[in-house]
């Protein structure tokens, strides 16, 4: 060595290198000390004893130990044998006499990094300190790359250290192996699928392969038909029986990619899924049990399509009249027939309020008075006043059916009348109970 300044034994800025140095001879330690800190970078510290080194290296933990074999009370190789036992991660260098090269190859065998023979040229101990810490050095940058690639793995496919990036890999993490259902969403490029992988590769079903569905590529008769499969028969073409991916997912998982695009119809079937656990392939009449982990993906603002109406008719409002005829009817069919009444409503209504009328079924349109002939008086007197109390009857008696839920006997009563004599006047009017419900 030329250079007068200390050297660090690393290229590692982060890496600071301790040694500690062991020998009954103080003069021995206090040259030893002075060498390596010349000419190394590191901190150093002595131990007259092995008793001594023993405690020190308890509580500071060194990279290296440079120990003399031969020293009173416990010598060099049984304090090699606590130190490897300990903590075999320390490098240990024995510095042997003359006479105790066999113990030297006894302390290789035993795992010392190397051996020094006494008395020993500067140079030589300094050359193999210097190979010692450098071979620390790589260890040690090793077990931080180790440590780095162990974090991405825990998130597989994402890299990096940003809190963002570690917000999202520990919520993967912690959704990972369960069968919770996710949504992933993110604008087109984010990774979203990327996201998908990660769940399904660090969950309990990765040893089989992710399905992927790309759901706006495939029209919605052909989605439904690799979704869910069909039976032979089924329709024109179908030839033979066609596993659906549902099935093909079966103990795997199904990524839905853009599910914001899967029309409507289908939605209900994959709620079918989702609830019960359960698909119908088209042309079948049972349901096949099915055990896959669903996920899906969007780039769109799902919150806004759902304040969106369905048709596209954001201005449409319903008239004072409607709600109260959607609450009095008995909607036998449940939910299911109160949605059909709404979406006829509005697909065909233009752009004045949907009314009661408007909300009944085909053939069944709630009647309204008939107006008053404005050349009533061109008729005879007798025909004049037939005409008006016929209009004035069927105004009577669809009010009275409006008031009273379409119920016959109710309206009948209110109206001072048996039910018999009400329902013959519903049929000459040509009025129908049901439409009032």
């Amino acid at each position: 060595m030329t250079s007068d300044q200390p050297l660090s034994p690393c290229p590692d800025a982060d890496f600071s290198a301790s040694v500690l140095l062991v020998d009954d001879d103080r003069d021995m330690l206090s040259m030893l000390e002075r060498l390596i800190r010349k000419k190394f970078r590191c901190e150093v510290k002595t131990a007259p004893s092995a008793e001594g080194a023993w405690q020190i290296i308890a509580d500071w933990r060194p990279d290296m130990v440079l120990t003399d074999v031969k020293m009173p009370g416990m010598d060099g190789l049984a304090l090699l044998a606590k130190i490897k036992e300990a903590y075999p991660a320390i490098a240990v260098i024995m510095m042997t006499g003359h006479g105790t090269v066999e113990s030297a190859i006894a302390a290789l065998k035993n795992g010392a990094y190397d051996f020094i023979q006494k008395p020993f040229d500067n140079e030589h101990l300094l050359h193999t300190l210097r190979r010692c810490l450098e071979r620390l050095c790589l260890l040690e940058k090793n077990r931080r790359l180790q440590s780095r690639l162990a974090e991405q793995e825990a998130c597989p496919g994402f890299i990096g250290t940003s809190p963002a990036i570690k917000e999202v890999s520990g919520l993967i993490g912690r959704l990972a192996d369960t069968d919770v259902t996710v949504l992933i969403r993110g604008e087109s490029g984010t990774g979203k699928e990327l996201a998908a992988r990660a769940l399904h590769g660090l969950s309990g079903r990765h040893s089989r392969p992710m399905v992927t569905v790309n759901c706006p590529a495939l029209p919605e008769q052909i989605l439904e038909s690799e979704l869910f499969g069909y039976a032979r028969g089924a329709f024109s073409g179908a030839t033979h029986d066609k596993k659906g991916l549902f099935l093909e997912a079966n103990t795997s998982t199904i990524l839905l990619d853009e599910i914001g695009d899967l029309p409507i119809a289908l939605q209900t079937k994959l709620l079918r899924v989702l609830q019960e656990k359960e698909i119908m392939p088209l042309g079948q009449t049972k349901t096949i049990r099915v055990d896959v982990r669903v996920l899906a993906s969007t780039n769109q603002d799902l919150e806004e399509k759902i304040r969106q109406e369905e048709y596209d008719r954001p201005g449409l409002v319903f008239a004072p009249d409607a709600l109260p005829a959607l609450v009095k009817r008995s909607w036998k069919g449940n939910v299911r027939e109160l949605q059909n009444v709404v979406k006829r409503a509005v697909l065909l209504a233009d752009d004045t309020p949907i009314s009661a009328r408007s909300l009944t079924e085909p053939g069944t349109e709630i009647p309204s008075p008939r107006p008053i002939p404005e050349n009533l008086h061109e008729l005879p007197y007798n025909l004049a006043k037939q005409r008006l109390v016929e209009d004035f009857s069927a105004a009577y008696l669809a009010e009275a059916l409006q008031h009273n839920g379409g119920n016959v006997t109710a309206a009948a009563q209110a109206s001072g009348m048996n039910r018999q004599a009400f329902q013959k006047l519903l049929h000459r009017f040509g009025l129908v109970a049901e439409a009032f419900r």
